[in-house]
């Protein structure tokens, strides 16, 4: 049984109030399978880049034993390159370049050895490559969790509804829960976005921390409030893979573990926005992550 994790393998190019990087390695599947990679060992990715992406950035994820048949590098092509500056708030930026590339035409293929995919991690692409990813797998995973944005509500809302249907669990921010449901009231929202197929449904509140919401269940996950908070990139994917990864280690899919796994997933992310890039994701011990788990923990703990 594998995880497997698919996205964007890509160069990010950030500034912060904290400084500012030329071309470094990101995008969602690196993120992601990173961060899952410190619960659950086999896991996989399916990504495409361009020839000019460094054997050395391939090496970040082949040190933390993430399989990469599945990354394509296409010859005399370029990878896909995002580039933004993050406002004083840390919770708002400017888009300053997007370069699709490779990205444009992005096929994903799955090979033979990650047919036996239990736990998939879609994303953020297009609503009908998550489809096509879907569909290419011989057997339905064990969970599938999606990752969306309100750029496929505007222009793929077809797709992304038929896409929501053929998942287990959602995860959207505030925002795009709104967008989706109509709704602002964000209960109300959950409960019409359940209807259109997920069992279960993650809004991300940023500072504020995530909701889970499963039938009449409400989970209410404080964000960890750090000191410096270096580069939000990839802080959502991270969330992501450790939610995933966390649920692939213990095997069993309900409500008690779902509310487990935000903590962990929450936990990564925070971890993840300490350092530029991945330099922070990539290099954890486990007594870093079990520390981190705690100061959640301690949080949210309290007596009557």
């Amino acid at each position: 049984m594998s995880l497997l994790v698919i996205g964007t393998v890509a160069f990010d190019a950030i500034e912060t109030p904290f400084g500012k990087t030329d071309k470094i390695v990101g995008g969602a599947a690196t993120y992601a399978s990173l961060a899952a990679s410190y619960f659950y060992k086999k896991t996989k990715i399916v990504a495409v880049v361009g020839d000019d992406f460094p054997v050395p950035n391939i090496q970040i994820l082949k040190n933390r034993g993430i399989d990469v048949e599945g990354l394509q590098i296409k010859e005399g092509e370029k990878s896909f390159f995002w580039s933004g500056k993050y406002h004083n708030d840390m919770n708002s930026r400017d888009t300053l370049a997007t370069e699709l590339n490779v990205l444009a035409n992005f096929d994903p293929i799955i090979p033979a050895s990650y047919q036996d995919c239990s736990y998939l991690m879609l994303g953020n692409l297009t609503p009908q490559v998550q489809q096509t990813v879907i569909k290419r797998l011989h057997k339905r995973p064990k969970l599938i969790v999606m990752d969306t944005m309100n750029f496929w509500m505007d222009i793929a809302l077809p797709d992304l509804l038929e896409t929501i249907k053929m998942v287990d669990v959602l995860a959207i921010n505030d925002a795009e829960a709104r967008q989706l449901s109509g709704e602002y009231s964000l209960v109300k929202a959950a409960h019409k976005i359940l209807t259109m197929g997920p069992k279960y449904l993650i809004i991300k509140k940023g500072e504020h921390g995530a909701l889970l919401f499963f039938e009449d269940k409400i989970f209410a996950a404080p964000a960890l409030p750090l000191a410096d908070v270096f580069d939000p990139t990839g802080a959502g994917d991270c969330f992501a893979g450790g939610f995933i990864g966390y649920l692939a280690q213990v095997g069993t899919i309900n409500f008690n573990n779902m509310k487990n796994a935000i903590i962990f997933g929450s936990a990564l992310a925070s971890l993840c926005v300490e350092k530029f890039g991945t330099e922070k994701i990539s290099n954890l011990s486990d007594e870093e992550i079990a520390n981190r788990v705690q100061q959640f923990v301690k949080l949210s703990s309290f007596t009557l």
